[in-house]
């Protein structure tokens, strides 16, 4: 970026020292729109930046990440974000351990590799285990998005009777006073959600979808995410189907986590090097942050040798309200077709970042 941007570390002594919410330097989110142009920055901060000499963005999320802007301004994201922008070197060694362990061999020659590590790629001590692995253990990255607070949000229900009700009503008072305030006059029924495609997929519903895709029992399976809603009970199913089953925590020992262990994001960043260099990425829920990135990254640097299965939950609820009456290769047959749909080239929807769907 030297050549577009001067970009430093620090402010300049002389500015230092000022308040800027103070003096009106700082620039929120909720003073430019989400899918804001460049004028309307130019109408926003230019201003304020003539005047103070400073502008803080606060809070600064997907900001220009939209359609339409310049050419120019087009090159210049696209270096900044999947170039120019690099993890720290501490997350870049521990999530080179990381896809080390999971692919079982030292080597790491993909351009994702270069990407994510850079010069921080580790390579593994002689003699330890994988020397004579034969090339690179293959890996599935799936992205569970079935926490607590997903579930709850979401007003699905999910099989657990009066007890998950009463329990995520309970969640919902405490965590989304304005959701629960919303509902007083409105009625959302759950099988309406599900059939809209609204409902997060369970760990059931997901192992379901990889075993119509093809993938059998032995397949090595890490799973992103964080604590699943109902825990070892509602992963059982899906622990069933593939025993294969790991996680950060389970290739990582306690003490190389330690220093993230109170910094969610850097756990989340975690969770984002193993997917994005994973062999084959499936995705839960598409409107998720980590999913969305992580397949904007593979696609911008995959070179179409990094497929992401993308389930349509609409169609997919259909299928399953069809479940007494279709059988194992039906059921096969239109989970496959469900998931080719996505793979087609198309032009990029309006109001969907370019980061999360690079190709335009």
């Amino acid at each position: 970026m030297k050549s577009d941007v001067l970009i430093v570390k620090d402010l300049p002594p002389h500015l230092q020292s000022l308040d800027l919410e103070a003096i009106g330097s700082q620039v929120t989110d909720n003073d430019i729109s989400k899918e804001a142009e460049p004028s309307e920055f130019i109408r926003t901060a230019l201003p304020i930046l003539q005047k103070n000499g400073v502008v803080h963005f606060l809070g600064f999320g997907n900001r220009l990440g939209f359609d339409s802007v310049p050419a120019d301004l087009q090159r210049l994201r696209c270096r900044c974000n999947f170039h120019a922008l690099k993890f720290a070197p501490e997350i870049q060694k521990l999530g080179s351990l990381l896809v080390q362990r999971l692919r079982g061999v030292s080597a790491m020659q993909t351009e994702m590799d270069k990407q994510l590590f850079g010069s921080n790629m580790l390579e593994r001590p002689f003699g330890e285990k994988g020397d004579d692995a034969g090339g690179p253990s293959r890996y599935l990255a799936l992205h569970l998005r079935f926490e607590e607070d997903m579930v709850a949000y979401s007003l699905c229900e999910f099989g657990g009777g009066e007890e998950e009700r009463r329990e995520l009503q309970a969640f919902r008072e405490t965590h989304f006073p304005a959701l629960v305030t919303r509902l007083r006059n409105t009625t959302v029924s759950p099988e309406e959600l599900r059939s809209q495609g609204r409902c997060p997929l369970t760990p059931e519903e997901a192992g379901l979808i990889l075993a119509a895709l093809g993938y059998d029992r032995g397949t090595f399976i890490y799973v992103a995410g964080s604590q699943i809603y109902g825990g070892a009970t509602r992963l059982r199913p899906l622990t069933r189907l593939y025993p294969n089953l790991v996680t950060k925590e389970d290739i990582l020992s306690s003490d190389e986590l330690a220093p993230l262990k109170n910094f969610s994001s850097r756990l989340a960043a975690l969770d984002f090097i193993a997917c994005a260099s994973s062999d084959v990425f499936a995705v839960t829920d598409s409107g998720s942050q980590l999913s969305s990135l992580v397949s904007g990254h593979r696609v911008y640097h995959g070179r179409g040798r990094a497929p992401t299965l993308h389930p349509n939950r609409k169609r997919y609820a259909q299928i399953l309200s069809e479940e007494g009456g279709i059988e194992w290769a039906g059921f096969q047959r239109r989970v496959r077709a469900m998931v080719d749909e996505y793979k087609r080239v198309r032009a990029r929807p309006r109001g969907r970042t370019v980061y999360r769907q690079p190709r335009t």
